[in-house]
């Protein structure tokens, strides 16, 4: 009998997870860690969402099978949404299913549309469902840089013409997770232009979509004029409306790939509770002053994060989207390691980031900073940062 099952011989350890471990020990220690590592926004969703999923739940025929698919209208309030919010028509019967989170939805549809031995192009440094939800369906990957520059597009042609097999799906994530780069929709016109010469199909992750800055919203590649060709994309009501644990994601798009994905939930799965999903409909349909309390919310702390931790010492680029700071490692530490370091950042100094190796090789060198803790808790963590660096013989430019 084999040691270990197939698949888990081609999952690594979950990188992150250690650090996790790490935390979640601190904690039962009794020490206060600032916890910056995993995106899990720590406000409230709106209230009439609450209120809605409480009163659907007094119905008694709510608790039955839901739709797998998603009920009809949720799935007309996502459709509304991208009209309204980027200008796309969709049909709801035919281009929009509900998913468990975006998450569950790129792993399904993973699962729907991968043979074994399949290529797939994806980021790297990436979210590790990008990768491995296509692993775990028996695929290899082909990395690309996460940064769209031109060096993107050389890597992008060199895939096609020297892997074999030839690649069958391209995977996109911006506002980037983990690095938090912005594309405007130039980046998606070449984009759309390149698959459809290339006969390749385009996910796109768009989980960050209204946390933007700066006065420039994020752009979909379904605004493209025959984008939904080629491309299919994924949303999340987990940020926009702090909903990350009620599991309430979207594909939308290519009426192909719709379809694949849709059969196969529909063997794994009945569909989110119905009070959830009624729930979700409240927060795409009702008042939306929530969507620019939070973007607001996270602006600042973005600003009080950058300018306290510089003051620190340690040098933070200014996000122009998502709840992430994309952050390289205290140059006098970098050959610490990501890992390392993050350990270190956690015993040390109570503050908890998660590693960039756990994004891919590319992302050794840097560590994903979560903006979900308040001003007042990131100020703590500029000052408990400091010390460590002192600690460490790295001058700090504090005044």
């Amino acid at each position: 009998m084999e040691d270990e099952f197939y698949r888990m011989k081609r999952l690594p350890p979950y990188v992150i997870a250690e650090v996790n471990a790490m935390r979640h020990a601190a904690r039962q220690a009794g020490r206060d860690i600032i916890d910056l590592g995993m995106g899990n926004p720590d406000l409230p969703p709106p209230q009439h969402v609450i209120d809605k999923l409480c009163e659907v739940a007094q119905d008694p025929d709510a608790h039955g099978y839901s739709q797998s698919a998603g009920i009809p209208g949720l799935r007309k309030a996502q459709s509304d949404y991208y009209a309204r919010r980027f200008g796309v028509d969709l049909d709801p019967n035919k281009e929009v299913v509900v998913t468990l989170g975006s998450k569950e939805g790129l792993a399904s549809l993973a699962t729907a549309i991968t043979a074994p031995g399949d290529t797939i192009l994806a980021p790297n440094p990436c979210y590790p469902i990008h990768t491995f939800g296509f692993i775990i369906a028996g695929a290899s990957i082909r990395s690309v840089p996460t940064t769209p520059d031109e060096h993107y597009w050389e890597s992008l042609e060199r895939a096609m013409h020297f892997t074999v097999p030839r690649p069958t799906v391209l995977i996109v994530n911006y506002p980037s997770n983990p690095t938090a780069e912005t594309v405007g929709i130039e980046f998606y016109e070449r984009l759309v232009a390149w698959a459809k010469e290339n006969k390749i199909w385009i996910l796109s992750d768009l989980a960050y979509s209204e946390l933007y800055y700066d006065g420039n919203p994020t752009r979909s590649i379904l605004e493209v004029p025959g984008a939904k060709d080629v491309a299919v994309e994924f949303t999340s009501l987990s940020k926009t409306y702090s909903m990350a644990g009620w599991r309430m994601g979207f594909a939308v798009g290519n009426t192909k790939l719709i379809t694949a994905l849709s059969r196969v939930k529909s063997y794994i799965d009945y569909g989110a509770f119905t009070p959830i999903q009624a729930a979700a409909v409240a927060a795409l349909n009702g008042p939306q002053d929530i969507v620019e309390m939070n973007r607001e919310l996270y602006r600042k702390r973005r600003d009080v994060m950058v300018e306290a931790f510089g003051r620190a010492g340690w040098e933070i680029p200014v996000p122009k989207a998502s709840m992430f700071a994309w952050a390289p490692l205290p140059p006098a530490l970098k050959d610490m390691g990501s890992l390392e370091f993050s350990k270190q950042l956690l015993t040390e100094a109570e503050v908890a980031v998660a590693p960039g190796v756990g994004y891919g090789e590319d992302g050794e060198g840097f560590v994903r900073i979560a903006m979900v803790e308040n001003e007042q808790r990131l100020r703590q963590a500029a000052r408990n940062i400091k010390r460590y660096l002192s600690s460490m013989g790295v001058n700090s430019t504090a005044a």
